[in-house]
């Protein structure tokens, strides 16, 4: 099976970063320590899985657990369109891990999403700003200790619009 061929070449490329591993609706998923994500992005993308797209990346906010945010992190493989799922951990405070911008331009904007929407920090993106919301919003909505009915401050309108 191809997925489980991935997940033991991802053992032996990267010994000890693999805390849980499993399939999961076909596809290999493994749960990494958060320190280990470049050196597993990297084989996932050299090696030979060739995991030569990173189809997306995400958060997810888990506010009773001790590592309350978790990010998900999904590659294809071009050549036998096999699947891999990477899962990291980050602590509830400061939560920070690498960015993949160098190995994969498309990170740029997905991290930016996720810093915005979740306030997690990647260390080394070229640009970490807000994607989505705006300069002056306060907090991250997606955060499940975002207050539903949170008021943010007003922004002046825009002056360089196409009407001025």
């Amino acid at each position: 099976m191809e997925e489980e061929k991935t997940l033991d070449a991802l053992r032996d490329a990267c010994p000890g970063a693999i805390l849980e591993a499993g399939l999961s609706l076909g596809d290999a998923v493994a749960v990494i320590r958060p320190e280990d994500l470049p050196a597993v992005a990297a084989f996932l993308r050299d090696g030979p899985p060739r995991m030569a797209m990173l189809l997306d990346l995400t958060c997810v906010d888990r506010p009773d657990e001790s590592g309350r945010f978790e990010m998900v992190y999904h590659f294809l493989s071009l050549e036998t369109y096999a699947r891999v799922r990477i899962k990291a951990r980050l602590p509830a405070v400061n939560p920070e891990i690498a960015s993949l911008t160098g190995l994969w331009k498309n990170a740029d904007w997905l991290e930016r999403e996720v810093f915005d929407l979740f306030g997690i920090c990647f260390a080394d993106h070229p640009n970490l700003s807000r994607l989505l919301l705006y300069d002056g919003f306060e907090g991250h909505p997606l955060r499940k200790d975002y207050p539903l009915r949170r008021r943010q401050p007003r922004i002046p309108p825009r002056q360089d619009g196409p009407g001025s």
